[in-house]
């Protein structure tokens, strides 16, 4: 299955890019073991960081940051056949579980639940 990984990434960091790091280090891990699993993970910042650079964004939460940052991971969850939603608060990846329920695509909240 293509499994969006979803969770904290910027919520709760104060925009410290070293916190933010670990968040996105925490979400490769389950990445990691989804993908040992036969899955294939997606993570939306995969995708979002390398296009909010390329189109000049220059610190977080910029315009250009918010004209990718969500709409990469619900692009996203049109393709993907489900979601892993990681432990800790983030509204956007309560979106994200939104837009998975409103597709009908199931929704994980355990890692050992795929694996």
């Amino acid at each position: 299955m293509i499994v969006l990984v979803s969770g904290p990434y910027r919520s709760g960091t104060n925009d410290d890019p070293e916190l933010m790091a670990a968040n996105l280090e925490r979400l490769e891990d389950a990445a990691m073991a989804l993908f040992e699993a036969g899955h294939l993970p997606m993570i939306g910042e995969w995708v979002a960081l390398p296009l909010m650079r390329r189109a000049g964004s220059k610190m977080v939460g910029d315009d250009l940051y918010q004209k990718y940052a969500y709409p990469v991971a619900h692009r996203l969850i049109e393709h993907c056949d489900a979601v892993l939603r990681m432990p800790g608060a983030s509204t956007g990846a309560d979106e994200d579980i939104r837009r998975a329920k409103m597709r009908g695509i199931p929704v994980y909240y355990a890692l050992s639940e795929l694996i």
